[in-house]
C-alpha cells in the first residue's frame, strides 16, 4: 500500500515539474548561443530578433554576409531586430535577425518549414511588419520563419573596386546573399524548433518573390529549400555586373567619394539620404545583377534552358497589380512601342487599341494601362517562369488573386493586396492606420473564408508539395498547353485556363526577340 502511495506521489511530482516547465519561457540553443522568448496563443511560441550573420558595419559594409559571433549568457528573443536601412524611423546596417513561429511548445514532432521573405522593392520592407505576424499560418502545422535583408544601395550596390575586393570577383548581390544566408540558418538550426531541415519552402511577395526566383538560377541556393512560392514577382533579367559598376560608380562620384574607402567611411544614414530609395534610383530591376557568382547566369537563359533547381513551384499574381508601370511612360502606345519594337502594330490590337482609342475598362484587370502594365510586369513573365520550369519536368502550380475587399473596388485585387489573407492578419490590415486614413480595406466574413482557403493551400503546398488536401477546390497542375490556373476569388476558388494568353504568347515571344 506505501509502495503504491510513493508511485503515486513520483508520478504526481512529475507531472507536476512537466507542467511547470511547460510554464517556462522557451529556450533553445542555435549558432550562436542561447535564446529565450515568450509563448504565444494556441500554445505556440515565438522567437524574435535571433542574429543569422554578423552585423554588416564598418569593413563589412559590402561584403558577404559573415558567420554570427557567439554570446554569453542568454539572449532576449521577444523583440524584433531594427529593420534594414530605408527611410523610416528604427532602421539600423545592424539588421540582420530572423524570426521564428511554431505552432506548439514543446513540439511533439518534425514540421513542415516555411521562410518568408518580404517585398517592398528591395528598397524598403521588413519582416517585423504587423502583417507578417506568423501566428496564424503556424497553427496550420507549419514552423513559420521571415528574416530581414540588406536593402537599396547597402544591399544592391557594385562597384569595381567591389568585384576586384571580393574573392569571387563579384559585387552587387549582398541582399541575395542575405537570403542565401537565412536559409542555411534554417539548415543548421531549424530542427531546435521542431521544424524539419529536408522540406523547407521558400516564399516571398514581390521584390521578395523576384529574388527567390532568382536564387532558383543560383549555386548557392541550392540544396537549401524543397519547395519556392512566390507571389507577383517572376524572374527577371538583371543587367550584367558591369552595367551595376558603372551605376556604382556613378554614385560614388555623385558622394565625392574617390575610394571604396571612403563610400565604407560615410555614415548610414548620410549614404542612405544622399541614394535615395525607390525605383527611381535601382532602376526596374530592382538591383540585382549578373555578378557571375551568386547570379552566374541571365536568369531567363537558365530557366529556358531547364537548368534552374528542380524544386515544386508555387506561382501566381493579383488581378489588377498597377495602374501604371512602375518605369514612367509618355503614355500607353509610347509605352507599348518601347517594349514591342516590330511587334507594336500586334500588340496594340491585342490590348484592343485601335484608331488611339482605348477599350472598356474590364471589370476584373481594370483598363488598357492597367493591363498592359500588369502583363508587362508581373502576369506573362510568371505564364513564362511556369511553362519553362514543367517543361523541365517540375510539379507547378499557378494562381491568381481576384478577391476585392469592400472598399477597394476602385483599386481592385492590387499588388500586395493578398498578403494579409495569406498570413492571416485581415485584423491588422484592416485597422485604418495600416492603409492610409480613410482607406483600409473593410473586411468582412467573405475575406476571412478567402483568408483560411489561402492558407490551406499554402501549407498543403509546403507540407506535400501539392496545394490539394480536405474540402479544397481540386487544384490542377499547370502544364504549358492547357495552362490552368486557380483563380482566388470572393465566390471561392474557380480553376480557369490560359490567364491571359494572348497577351502572355506575345510577352514570350518579344522576350526571344530580344
Amino acid at each position: 500500500m506505501q509502495r503504491k502511495s510513493t508511485r503515486s506521489l513520483l508520478g504526481s511530482l512529475a507531472l507536476l515539474a512537466l507542467a511547470a516547465s511547460a510554464q517556462e519561457p522557451p529556450a533553445v540553443t542555435v549558432t550562436g548561443g542561447k535564446i529565450q522568448s515568450g509563448t504565444v496563443k494556441g500554445g505556440g511560441a515565438v522567437f524574435k530578433g535571433i542574429p543569422f550573420a554578423v552585423p554588416p558595419v564598418g569593413d563589412l559594409r559590402w561584403r558577404e554576409p559573415m558567420p554570427v559571433k557567439p554570446w554569453t549568457g542568454t539572449r532576449d528573443a521577444t523583440r524584433f531586430g531594427a529593420r534594414c536601412m530605408q527611410s523610416g524611423a528604427d532602421v539600423s546596417e545592424d539588421c540582420l535577425y530572423i524570426n521564428v513561429w511554431t505552432p506548439e511548445w514543446p513540439m511533439k514532432a518534425r514540421k513542415p518549414v516555411m521562410l518568408w521573405i518580404h517585398g517592398g522593392g528591395n528598397f524598403a520592407g521588413a519582416s517585423s511588419e504587423a502583417i507578417f505576424d506568423g501566428e496564424a499560418m503556424a497553427q496550420h502545422g507549419v514552423v513559420l520563419v521571415s528574416a530581414n535583408y540588406r536593402l537599396g544601395v547597402f544591399g544592391f550596390y557594385a562597384h569595381p573596386e567591389l568585384t576586384v575586393e571580393s574573392k569571387h570577383h563579384a559585387s552587387g548581390n549582398y541582399g541575395l546573399m542575405d537570403q542565401v544566408a537565412a536559409l542555411q540558418w534554417v539548415r543548421d538550426n531549424i530542427a531546435r524548433f521542431g521544424g524539419d531541415p529536408r522540406n523547407v519552402t521558400v516564399f516571398g511577395e514581390s521584390a521578395g518573390a523576384l529574388d527567390i526566383n532568382v536564387l532558383m538560377a543560383s549555386p548557392l541556393a541550392k540544396g537549401l529549400y524543397a519547395r519556392l512560392i512566390g507571389e507577383s514577382g517572376p524572374v527577371v533579367a538583371p543587367p550584367s555586373l558591369a552595367e551595376g559598376e558603372k551605376k556604382g560608380v556613378s554614385v560614388a562620384a555623385s558622394l565625392k567619394a574617390d575610394s571604396l574607402k571612403a563610400m565604407r567611411a560615410l555614415p548610414a544614414a548620410d549614404l542612405q539620404k544622399a541614394t535615395g530609395q525607390g525605383l527611381s534610383f535601382l532602376g526596374p530591376i530592382l538591383g540585382v545583377v549578373v555578378d557571375g557568382w551568386v547570379v552566374p547566369k541571365p536568369p531567363f537563359e537558365v530557366f529556358e534552358a531547364g537548368q534552374e533547381h528542380h524544386v515544386d513551384l508555387l506561382l501566381g499574381t493579383n488581378a489588377r497589380e498597377l495602374t501604371r508601370p512602375f518605369f514612367p511612360v509618355e503614355g500607353l502606345n509610347q509605352g507599348i512601342a518601347a517594349e514591342f519594337g516590330p511587334l507594336t502594330p500586334r500588340a496594340l490590337e491585342v490590348y484592343g487599341v485601335k484608331d488611339g482609342k482605348e477599350a472598356a475598362p474590364d471589370p476584373v484587370f481594370g483598363g488598357t494601362m492597367a493591363q498592359w502594365a500588369t502583363d508587362s510586369q508581373f502576369r506573362c513573365g510568371t505564364v513564362a517562369e511556369l511553362i519553362w520550369h514543367s517543361r523541365a519536368g517540375n510539379r507547378s502550380y499557378q494562381f491568381q488573386f481576384s478577391r476585392v475587399a469592400p472598399g477597394r473596388e476602385a483599386v481592385g485585387a492590387a499588388h500586395g493586396s493578398e498578403l494579409p489573407y495569406v498570413f492571416g492578419t485581415l485584423s491588422i490590415a484592416g485597422r485604418e492606420g495600416n492603409a492610409g486614413k480613410g482607406s483600409a480595406p473593410k473586411y468582412d466574413a467573405t475575406d476571412a473564408a478567402v483568408s483560411t482557403q489561402i492558407q490551406q493551400y499554402w501549407t498543403n503546398f509546403a507540407k506535400t508539395g501539392d496545394p490539394n488536401g480536405g474540402s479544397l477546390p481540386k487544384w490542377p497542375k499547370f502544364d504549358p498547353a492547357a495552362r490552368p490556373y486557380m483563380d482566388l476569388t470572393a465566390q471561392g476558388p474557380a480553376v480557369r485556363e490560359g490567364l491571359r494568353r494572348e497577351a502572355c504568347d506575345l510577352f514570350i515571344e518579344n522576350i526571344k526577340r530580344k
